[in-house]
């Protein structure tokens, strides 16, 4: 493994990491994203402390995930029946 220490500020604080160096793109960026939606929530919600927007920034993503989830599961089903149809047509005309 190409390994490759790091630190990315999340909530105003440092997380020292160590990554695959080819993950180092991706993990910068989704530190990122999660900054910009914390800042974005602070305007717009009030709050007590920052976890409270690290928490709805997780159930933000985590509702991201799911959706993407079930979109991917019904492309496969959707997918998996033309397929099978497919090859009903190509068994029965042979």
């Amino acid at each position: 493994m190409n390994e490759l220490s790091i630190t990315v500020h999340i909530a105003d604080r440092p997380y020292h990491l160590t990554i695959d160096r080819k993950d180092e793109k991706i993990i910068r960026k989704a530190a990122k994203a999660i900054s910009v939606l914390l800042k974005e929530y602070s305007e717009i919600y009030a709050f007590k402390d920052k976890q409270d927007l690290l928490a709805m920034a997780a159930l933000n993503y985590a509702t991201l995930a799911f959706n993407s989830e079930n979109r991917l599961s019904f492309n496969n089903d959707e997918w998996s029946k033309k397929l099978l149809v497919l090859d009903e047509i190509l068994t029965n005309s042979s």
